[in-house]
């Protein structure tokens, strides 16, 4: 559904032309400044147009992210699609990580239950693919969105964690240790010692969703009568 309206412009100034020339201009103003800064004032005034003017396409700065929202998700590769249902959530839920860690304030934009029903359709065919396999593999409908939220949790979560982890470490989080802990009071951490901060580093994420996805498919299907 388009929201974009016919511009008139402005007298001495240049029109917006199209809606890609308003989501380039936030784009960047994310990118440089991130997406809190991103307001209708500010974006009018990277273009070089009155906030007026920029309300006729947009109405506010909830619908601008969705429709950047919508815009990033709908551009994402398609993988090719493996023929097993558990492969296939897979490969289509390490293109959404892999999408929203490169951009991970849309990850934050989209942590609620209902943003699914948001997006349009060209931005949906992540979680298109995830129920459809999880329907093939045998799970009914419910059982489905279970498993994809279950999934979404878990990728959310490491994208923002891992994404506020390095920009904290750029500036004030500082190096990771637990070399002061009290062993008798917590004894496990203090043995583990700095090697948790190392662990913790790694790239574990497909090693985890694939654990997951087994133990949420194995369940779903168990339960079955």
């Amino acid at each position: 559904m388009s929201r974009t309206r016919t511009s008139h412009g402005r007298t001495g100034r240049p029109p917006v032309t199209s809606r890609a020339q308003i989501l380039t201009a936030a784009r960047e103003i994310i990118d440089r400044d991130g997406w809190e800064k991103l307001t209708i004032r500010r974006l009018a005034a990277e273009i070089g147009i009155g906030p007026t003017t920029l309300y006729h396409h947009v109405r506010d700065k909830k619908e601008l992210l969705l429709l950047l929202l919508n815009d990033y998700l709908g551009q994402v590769e398609h993988p090719p699609l493996p023929d097993d249902p558990r492969d296939r959530i897979i490969v289509a839920t390490t293109a959404m990580h892999d999408a929203g860690a490169a951009w991970p304030w849309v990850v934050e934009t989209a942590t609620t239950d209902g943003f699914v029903a948001l997006l349009d359709e060209s931005a949906l065919w992540m979680v298109e693919v995830i129920l459809a396999a999880a329907e093939d593999y045998g799970c009914t409908p419910a059982q489905a969105v279970y498993i994809f939220r279950c999934i979404w949790y878990y990728t959310a979560g490491e994208i923002i964690v891992r994404a506020n982890t390095a920009s904290r470490r750029a500036g004030d989080l500082g190096p990771f240790s637990l070399s002061d802990l009290d062993a008798s009071q917590v004894p496990h951490l203090a043995a583990i010692g700095d090697s948790w901060g190392d662990v913790a580093q790694a790239d574990t994420y497909v090693d985890g969703l694939c654990a997951l996805v087994d133990g949420l498919l194995a369940q779903a299907t168990s339960a079955k009568p």
